[in-house]
């Protein structure tokens, strides 16, 4: 697949409006063609098979096989085609992500959300393509969390655990801080610790972990407490039980 060649899409929904409405925001995305619309899970994965699209836009709560089950069934194939979830129902970011789902959309979509959706499909096609997995040996599991799925108000969105800069605790929520925006996503302090890497990351406090290489510098306030400068100007205090992390990272 090139930069140049058409996207071939399959649209998998049971709700005839909500397809339609696929139809219709797709005409309007350039490089992109649809191939066909399948209205239950059986015929999505025969389709599939048939076609051969790049990308298969998938709703989740359909009869017979549900999305998930297509995903899987999908991805048995040699080249499998991307999938994106588009959905009413978010309780199941979860499931997207162990089949590996690009992108995870809520119901009803909205135009520029789908085409960045798109594009993000676009440029996973091709740089699976220019991988080579044949000529490459396998890249091994890392034992470390590398995503999360968080709410946002187009649905749900993915974010990377390398671009976290820093993670603080709001009562039985996490909130992650990505430059200047936010989410928040139900997580223990604790499990965060332990998930994510610690050569990446640090538990500063009881209520907050930050990236390392994050970190400006340190200084102590009036009450001889370390106090961390952050790389965005702002500051963490550290707490009493994690002093010795300072003196780690400071190599003393």
């Amino acid at each position: 697949m090139t930069d140049e060649t058409q996207l071939k899409i399959l649209i998998a929904d049971d709700e005839p409006l909500a397809a339609e409405r696929l139809q219709m925001l797709l005409a309007r995305i350039e490089g992109v063609y649809l191939v066909g619309t399948a209205h239950d899970g059986e015929s999505a994965v025969r389709m599939a098979e048939a076609l051969e699209p790049n990308l298969v836009l998938l709703d989740i709560a359909m009869p017979g096989l549900d999305g998930i089950e297509v995903a899987r069934a999908l991805s048995r194939s040699g080249d499998s085609p991307a999938v994106v979830f588009i959905t009413a129902f978010d309780q199941f970011a979860v499931a997207a992500f162990d089949v590996a789902a690009i992108d995870y959309l809520m119901k009803p979509v909205e135009a520029d959300r789908l085409s960045r959706s798109i594009e993000r499909a676009r440029a996973y096609l091709i740089a699976r393509e220019d991988r080579a997995p044949d000529e490459l040996p396998a890249a091994p599991t890392s034992p470390w969390l590398e995503e999360f799925w968080a709410s946002d108000l187009s649905g749900l969105v993915r974010i990377a655990a390398r671009d976290i800069d820093r993670v603080t605790a709001e009562r039985d929520y996490m909130r992650l801080h990505v430059g200047k925006r936010s989410w928040l996503i139900h997580h223990s302090m604790a499990a965060l610790e332990e998930g994510l890497d610690p050569d990446l990351f640090v538990r500063l406090h009881r209520s907050a972990i930050v990236r390392r290489d994050f970190i400006a510098g340190f200084s102590r306030n009036a009450s001889g407490r370390w106090i961390a400068r952050l790389a965005d100007g702002n500051e963490q205090p550290v707490g009493r039980l994690y002093a010795d992390q300072v003196r780690a990272i400071a190599g003393r």
